[in-house]
């Protein structure tokens, strides 16, 4: 007896629902991202094997570059210009409208206050290639400290994170770490290179 044949027909796949979830995935992952701030220096951290990880936000960051300048810098577009109200009103030091907005949108820096308004008053292309000498922290004019301590007071949920470069002179980071213990500051990350734990 003849076997009978079935014709064979194409599969039919609907792609509409892929092709939904493919772009609410991709519009929930661009709104959602969160873009590194640039920094005005590049420093190389120690390893460590520490695994205790920063938390995304309320972060007050000093670095430390291998030739000894400091840079100080806070997140958050709203603390900064709480902070730079609060060193306005200490140093009479007036910052226009512009000035504040530039500083706002400055993730960290490193000059003094007195040069801080020429600083903010550069584009900002001027402002990321322009050369910082860093803020000072000798025991005569102790900036980092006055910086610290109105950081503190313009977000009191900062936690304080070191990144100091694995060349930097150990004096300049004892110095930093003074100046937050004379801040009653004994609290603070030390940032490195994750490196892979000693098997044992």
């Amino acid at each position: 007896m003849p076997k009978v044949k079935v014709p064979r027909k194409s599969t039919n796949i609907d792609m509409t629902a892929m092709c939904d979830v493919s772009f609410l995935l991709l519009t929930f992952f661009m709104l959602t991202t969160k873009f590194k701030a640039d920094e005005p220096v590049v420093v190389q951290t120690p390893k460590s094997i520490s695994e205790i990880k920063l938390p995304d936000n309320d972060i007050m960051s000093i670095t430390v570059t291998k030739d000894g300048k400091v840079y100080y810098g806070v997140d958050g577009k709203f603390n900064r210009e709480k902070l730079l109200k609060k060193i306005s009103d200490k140093y009479n030091i007036p910052f226009t409208e512009e000035e504040t907005y530039a500083f706002s949108l400055t993730s960290a820096f490193g000059v003094p206050i007195p040069k801080l308004k020429t600083f903010l008053d550069m584009s900002a292309e001027d402002r990321k290639n322009a050369t910082q000498p860093g803020i000072p922290i000798d025991s005569t004019n102790n900036e980092l400290g006055v910086w610290i301590i109105n950081g503190r007071l313009a977000n009191p949920n900062y936690r304080i994170a070191i990144r100091g470069d694995g060349d930097c002179p150990y004096t300049v980071i004892k110095r930093v770490i003074s100046t937050l213990q004379e801040k009653n500051v004994n609290k603070f990350n030390l940032i490195t290179n994750l490196e892979a734990r000693p098997k044992i």
